[in-house]
């Protein structure tokens, strides 16, 4: 395949994947169709197929597609604790302008509780953004520029946590869940004056 087919057949990937997050963010998962992100895309069923052969193997390229959205606000730059404390600012901002990321994520968080391959999905995209987590903490401890007794995977499962419960309309709307990933900074010494993004 020529370099040129090979980036329309990514973008169209692209397109079917991005057409199932918006239906999933304004429907739920019970509102997922095929044959509308085939329509709004421009193409058939079987071009769906070719792509994804299975509604799993859509919402494995939907739920990567959030995922990636959380990776871009992880710097690979500066301190650990830089890092994560961008990583949570940059979340907060994220979810402020994307409000249909935390819709998708919370709705496929739920699902993931009554769907054997959903769950298997969603945990293992939720492992390796916990590894992430895990180890800027343990550099940030190492090099002492977070608190010695953080323990690392329990404190990664709670930033996890507090960010994604922060994604729920009554807490996003009333602002509880800005306030909270704010006190999960000042708890784990990432707060700085001058700075509220």
């Amino acid at each position: 395949m020529s370099a040129r087919a090979t980036a329309i057949s990514e973008r169209r990937r692209q397109e079917l994947v991005i057409a199932a997050y918006r239906q999933i963010a304004e429907r739920g998962f019970e509102g997922l169709r095929t044959r509308e992100v085939v329509a709004e895309v421009g193409v058939n069923i079987a071009t769906l197929h070719y792509y994804f052969p299975s509604k799993e193997s859509l919402i494995r390229g939907v739920l990567g597609h959030a995922m990636d959205r959380f990776r871009t606000t992880l710097e690979p730059h500066g301190s650990p604790g830089d890092q994560l404390r961008n990583h949570l600012r940059a979340v907060r901002k994220l979810m402020v302008q994307e409000p249909e990321l935390g819709a998708v994520m919370g709705e496929l968080a739920l699902r993931s509780s009554r769907d054997r391959s959903v769950h298997g999905i969603v945990n293992e995209l939720f492992n390796s953004w916990q590894t992430v987590l895990r180890g800027l903490l343990r550099r940030g401890v190492r090099e002492g520029k977070l608190r010695s007794d953080l323990d690392s995977d329990a404190v990664a499962a709670l930033v996890m946590a507090t960010l994604m419960s922060s994604t729920l309309p009554p807490m996003s709307e009333a602002g509880r869940g800005d306030l909270a990933v704010r006190q999960l900074e000042r708890w784990m010494g990432l707060s700085s004056r001058k700075s509220s993004n």
